[in-house]
């Protein structure tokens, strides 16, 4: 009877909470001032995105799907039959394998909620069905544990400061959240429930070391998701606690505890976990609205925007490196770091790690920043993510994979890099990305656009169809046109909108210094701009329309002089879009020997990669004599040069016509 009663009374409080389905309900946080539409309330059209989509839901997911499920590949989903009792066998693969399979059932909510596909209702029906077998009475479920300790007979619980068990703990949770959200199913919900419910309860009990045994922390958004999704005060006392033990016992730099989060002034260890971190605590603040907590995560944003991140917005610059932030600089106080933020400026090109799963976290923490603040400034950095250093993480066909996302490659590197050798169908040492990358672009389409008491937020560009509720309940509807972000051309058609003046923002990306607005075909010409969103009001009507221009030039950019790797170098960007000169566009010459004119004119050109719409930069650069360093460190400086045409392709689209080299920086000619 007392499991019946709280079940209603969790179904109940589902309810009430959730009547809008955004990817991160804030819409009854208090301190954040925006809020996401429902997950099922923009539908792409045409143009980027939706090619985008349209990959995702015919190639990336069945793809995705097929490899997690799978008994001879992957074996995340059988682990889960293992466990369950419903197969034999020992557990098999990384320990964050259950992770990673529930990423992979988030990214087939997330399409669902589109969709609406049956097919994908089933697929998750039949998979949570054995998740919810595979779970303990307790609420404990990590399937390497349970498999393990039915043989060992060991009961030890987040003892190892390796495991991922919190980690996975957070995406059964976040993907329960979603799945709920789009199905109105509570299956994955109750064994969220279970398992949230068992964390409250250990760590009332666990020692500082055993909760510090936390690393990649999804755990503090998923707990606060949980806490949005049921309404469970304690689940928000748990994650309140959990980021206030960080660093009272014996830390690292690598796990980003080495101190309490409040004295956190940078960030150089493991990026990943870093970033998670960051959005986690971006999540309780929303909720509690703790000055300490965002006062920290404006230091920390300022550290890693202004003196970490790549131009790709890439985070995690060093594959292994080390720290020396201890007390001293005493030899045993130098701290192994890996996969790591590393030092300010320390930017590296050729070994840049990048991972995918860090640059997806940097989309995470930014997306809740915006959520916060409604500064227009966390939407760049979204953007800029996207569009370069997640989309570099998966090949223009969904079904293969980059690790690592360097800035450059090159055939005659000397060194053997872990994640070399170009992109994978399946990361043997660390599967952890494909699905992150796939969840997030089924995803995308929650970032378009945010509610907020001002109003409605157009966070960023591309053909859809909006069909929403604004805070007071009203229905709005409109319908985008673009082909951004390959020329700069938004047309918005008002379908619906209530019969009182609605403050539409326009975010006017940071790269943009020229951009026009027409309402119904008549220049604005006396425009605001406000927290990088220029501002329109109108009684609406249907058929309203809504004209922003901003002006695309290529722009060359150049480093902060303390990143040494990229002195007297440029990278080019148009619009969002970083570009790189890939060896597959320049077959009779190493692309080392390309130098680009300060003055350089290029041309966009549309064409196809691999049956994918790209524009591609065309221009005249100038080609050095000879590339041959055999058994030379130095020579004397080559002053002539000859001219050479170039083509520059999206950074996102290398290595999909092969192996080759690639450099997003080029050196450029002054004179």
């Amino acid at each position: 009877m007392r499991s019946i009663f709280y079940t209603c009374i969790c179904w109940v409080l589902c309810v009430s909470i959730t009547a809008q389905t955004s990817l991160v309900h804030t819409s009854n946080s208090r301190y954040a001032r925006l809020a996401g539409v429902g997950m099922q309330d923009v539908q792409w059209t045409n143009g980027f995105w939706a090619e985008r989509f349209k990959v995702c839901r015919d190639s990336m997911v069945p793809h995705l799907w097929n490899t997690y499920t799978s008994k001879e590949r992957c074996f995340a989903f059988q682990n889960f039959r293992v466990a369950a009792g419903l197969d034999t066998g020992r557990f098999r693969g990384p320990s964050f394998h259950d992770g990673d399979f529930y990423k992979t059932l988030e990214a087939v909510a997330s399409l669902y909620a589109i969709t609406k596909d049956p097919k994908l209702d089933r697929m998750m029906d039949t998979a949570i069905a054995v998740i919810a077998a595979a779970q303990k009475p307790d609420g404990y479920i990590y399937t390497k544990s349970i498999i393990e300790q039915r043989k060992s007979g060991k009961t030890e619980m987040f003892d190892d400061k390796l495991s991922f068990e919190a980690y996975n703990f957070g995406h059964l949770m976040t993907a329960a959240c979603i799945h709920y959200r789009v199905t109105g199913k509570t299956s994955l919900l109750k064994v969220a429930t279970k398992a949230t419910d068992f964390l409250v309860s250990f760590y009332q009990s666990a020692s500082p070391e055993q909760a510090r045994n936390a690393i990649c922390p999804s755990h503090y958004m998923g707990i606060t998701e949980m806490y949005r999704t049921t309404g469970e005060k304690k689940y928000l006392e748990l994650v309140k606690k959990l980021i206030d033990i960080r660093g009272q016992s014996q830390g690292s730099d690598d796990n980003s505890d080495r101190l309490p989060f409040r004295e956190m002034k940078e960030v150089n260890g493991h990026a990943v976990r870093a970033n998670y971190l960051f959005a986690g605590v971006a999540d309780v603040f929303s909720e509690t609205g703790d000055p300490t907590l965002l006062s920290t995560l404006n230091v920390l944003w300022d550290n890693v925007i202004n003196e970490k991140m790549y131009v790709t917005g890439g985070c995690g610059a060093l594959y292994d490196g080390l720290s020396q932030e201890g007390i001293s600089y005493k030899p045993d106080s130098i701290e192994k770091i890996q996969q790591a933020y590393g030092k300010a400026y320390q930017l590296p090109n050729k070994t840049a790690h990048n991972e995918t799963c860090a640059n997806i976290g940097n989309v995470l923490w930014n997306w809740r920043m915006l959520q916060l603040t409604g500064d227009a400034k966390y939407a760049d950095k979204m953007e800029l993510c996207l569009y370069n250093s997640v989309l570099s993480g998966i090949s223009l066909d969904g079904n293969s994979f980059f690790y690592t996302n360097p800035l450059a490659a090159s055939r005659d590197y000397p060194y053997d890099l872990r994640w070399n050798g170009g992109r994978s169908t399946y990361i043997s040492r660390s599967n952890c990305c494909p699905p992150n990358i796939i969840r997030t672009i089924a995803q995308v389409s929650n970032y378009m656009y945010s509610i907020g008491e001002a109003g409605l937020y157009v966070n960023m560009y591309g053909g859809n169809n909006l069909s929403t509720t604004l805070k007071d309940g009203s229905p709005v509807s409109l319908e985008q046109q673009t082909s951004y972000p390959w020329n700069g051309q938004i047309n918005i058609r008002i379908n619906k909108a209530p019969a009182k003046p609605l403050l539409v923002h326009l975010r006017i990306p940071d790269w943009c210094t020229n951009y026009s607005l027409k309402v119904n075909g008549k220049l604005v010409k006396d425009t605001l701009v406000k927290q990088g969103y220029l501002l329109t009001s109108a009684v609406w009507q249907s058929g309203d329309q809504i004209e922003l221009q901003l002006d695309m030039p290529v722009s060359l950019l150049e480093s902060n002089p303390l990143v040494e790797e990229t002195r007297n170098q440029v990278a080019v960007k148009r619009g969002p879009i970083v570009y790189c000169l890939e060896s597959a566009d320049l077959p009779a010459a190493n692309i080392s020997r390309v130098l680009l004119p300060a003055g350089i004119r290029f041309k966009p050109v549309s064409t196809k990669i691999n049956d994918a719409t790209v524009t591609m930069l065309e221009g005249e650069a100038r080609l050095l004599p000879n590339d041959q360093w055999s058994n030379q460190l130095f020579r004397p400086l080559q002053t002539t040069s000859t001219p050479v045409n170039i083509r520059l392709i999206p950074y996102y689209a290398w290595s999909n016509r092969g192996q080759g080299d690639m450099s997003v920086w080029l050196p450029v000619a002054r004179n």
